[in-house]
């Protein structure tokens, strides 16, 4: 991981997900969310939604996973976040995830983000994230 002054704004990270049958189930049975909405077909045509969809949290863990791996990286500690979930997110659908830094509060050792989840040209999620850095030992 950098320190706080080697980030700039703009800087960001983009990884790709594919949610699966298998991966929603996984998640349902790990967070105790068994919302039939996310793993009942015949329940789900009967909703606003017409399909199964992925749970919003699952989801949105996404935006995590590039936090701890990419950027910042290990060792950052993601502090919050504001999540507005604008379209649901369909098993099998391809979403591409983004982070971007959007500030840099260096005397908190924090960036700020914007978070983006899209799918087929569409914004599913966006919002904010403010992540902690780790001051790096001499």
């Amino acid at each position: 991981m950098l320190s706080i002054d080697q980030y700039t704004v703009g800087m960001s990270a983009e990884l790709e997900k594919t949610f699966s049958d298998e991966d929603v189930q996984l998640f349902a049975k790990l967070s105790g969310d068994i919302n039939p909405v996310h793993l009942d077909e015949d329940y789900a045509q009967t909703t606003m939604f017409g399909h199964r969809i992925v749970h919003g949290a699952f989801a949105s863990s996404m935006f995590s996973t590039l936090f701890a791996n990419v950027l910042p990286g290990p060792g950052c500690i993601y502090l919050k976040s504001n999540i507005n979930f604008l379209k649901p997110i369909y098993l099998n659908e391809v979403v591409q995830f983004k982070v971007e830094i959007s500030e840099i509060l260096p005397e908190k050792n924090r960036l700020i983000f914007q978070i983006q989840a899209n799918s087929k040209g569409k914004s599913c999620i966006s919002g904010t994230a403010e992540i902690y850095i780790t001051p790096q030992s001499a």
